[in-house]
């Protein structure tokens, strides 16, 4: 069984094109999942108030040979055509190896693997028992244990991704580099 690869990619938006860019990246995003073997997508924007016009998105493959033809395909292709009109140079894209997506810094190479599975330990212990224990008077005694399971492993994912990993990466970023 092949192993999911992980793909980002970002592009510079031209000064004024932020909106448009943003509303057909989102058409994009819903598009390409219609395409085989595409697990999941997201989309990265600058946060409010910043001034970085670097939009991107983290793609998730189920193999290299679906990777492979996603990239190929006649829609990415049409995207590729849609960008050179919204975008600056070309987009970095880069294929991603676990933990370091979210430790992604542009202007600094990635911290040392021991220190984002440290930093990442660190996030998962209190939120593995969190969830648990919210969700449990809420829907334990309704669902079965697979469902249970998967609604923790949901609630973890996502407290991880826009809560606890964001703050953590950026209160220890000194640390960390």
């Amino acid at each position: 069984m092949n192993e999911p690869i992980h793909v980002a990619i970002v592009r510079r938006v031209k000064p004024g094109r932020e909106a448009e860019f943003k509303q057909a990246l989102l058409d994009f995003l819903q598009a390409s999942f219609a395409h085989g073997g595409v697990l999941g997508a997201g989309m990265v924007v600058p946060p409010p108030g910043s001034n970085s016009r670097e939009y991107g998105v983290l793609r998730t493959f189920a193999g290299e040979q679906e990777r492979n033809a996603f990239y190929e395909s006649a829609l990415y292709q049409s995207w590729q055509e849609r960008c050179k009109s919204l975008t600056e140079d070309e987009p970095v894209c880069r294929q991603l190896h676990g933990l370091e997506a979210w430790f992604r810094n542009p202007s600094q190479p990635n911290p040392p693997e021991w220190k984002m599975a440290l930093l990442t330990w660190i996030a998962v212990w209190p939120i593995s028992m969190a969830v648990p224990a919210v969700l449990t008077p809420l829907i334990g005694a309704r669902v079965s244990n697979v469902i249970f399971a998967g609604a923790v492993a949901a609630g973890i994912v996502l407290a991880l991704t826009w809560g606890a990993m964001p703050l953590l990466v950026r209160l220890a970023r000194r640390w960390l580099q």
